[in-house]
C-alpha cells in the first residue's frame, strides 16, 4: 500500500543510523503520489546498497515532496538518540511543500509535530510505499555523509561500516580511541578490566 489512510495527504517519516556508534543520524519525509509504484521498493534493510541508490533519485523525481534532515553526533549527545531522531522527523516534514496533512511513521515512537494526526506503525517500512521511501532516502544520505567522514577519519573504516559497531569498527575504536563523530553518550568503550 501507498499510505495508511486515503482522506489526507499524507508522509512517510523514517529514520536510519539511530543505533551507530558515530556520525548523525538521518531522518526524510516523503509525499508519494497516490499511485506510485517502483517493483524494488521496500524498506531500505531489505535492499542492497546498489538498490538504495537506485530508487533514490526515482523517489526524489516523483514524490510530491521530499526532504531530509539529520543530528550530529553531538546534538545526539546533547539529548538522547530517541529525541534526536524524532527532532529531524519534524525538521523534515518543516521543509515538505506542500505540508502534509497526516504523517505515518516508521516504529513505536514519536512526538506529535504541530497538530497534524500522525500514526505511528511497526515495522511500517515493510508495508507503506512513502514509509518505504522515506526510509531510502534517509539510508543514502546518511550513507553519503559516511563516505565524507571516512575521507577525514580513514582509520574507523566507515565507507564500509557507515558507523556501525561492527568487529572492524569496535578494534579501530580500541585502538585509536574515540573521535569527534562518535556519539559519547553511547556506551561505546569497554569498561576498563578490574585487576586480579
Amino acid at each position: 500500500m501507498n499510505q495508511y489512510q486515503d482522506t489526507l495527504l499524507e508522509a512517510g517519516c523514517d529514520e536510519a543510523g539511530r543505533g551507530c556508534y558515530a556520525g548523525p543520524v538521518f531522518a526524510a519525509a516523503v509525499i508519494l503520489p497516490k499511485n506510485f509504484y517502483h517493483p524494488l521498493l521496500n524498506d531500505s534493510k531489505q535492499l542492497t546498497e546498489l538498490q538504495r541508490d537506485l530508487l533514490a533519485p526515482i523517489i526524489k523525481d516523483a514524490a510530491i515532496s521530499w526532504a531530509v534532515a539529520q543530528q550530529s553526533a553531538a546534538e545526539i549527545d546533547a539529548s538522547n538518540i530517541l529525541k534526536a531522531a524524532i527532532k529531524c522527523m519534524h525538521l523534515s516534514l518543516d521543509q515538505l511543500k506542500p505540508k502534509a496533512k497526516f504523517i505515518a511513521v516508521d516504529g513505536n515512537r514519536f512526538y506529535a509535530y504541530k497538530k497534524v494526526p500522525h500514526q505511528t506503525i511497526i515495522k511500517g517500512d515493510g508495508q507503506y510505499a512513502n514509509i518505504a521511501a522515506a526510509s531510502i532516502l534517509a539510508k543514502t544520505a546518511r550513507d553519503k555523509w559516511m563516505q565524507k567522514l571516512h575521507a577525514k577519519y580513514p582509520q574507523y573504516c566507515w565507507d564500509k561500516n557507515k558507523g556501525y559497531g561492527t568487529a572492524a569498527h569496535r578494534a579501530a575504536i580500541a585502538r585509536y580511541g574515540l573521535c569527534f563523530e562518535h556519539r559519547k553518550s553511547f556506551k561505546i568503550l569497554p569498561p576498563q578490566l578490574s585487576l586480579l
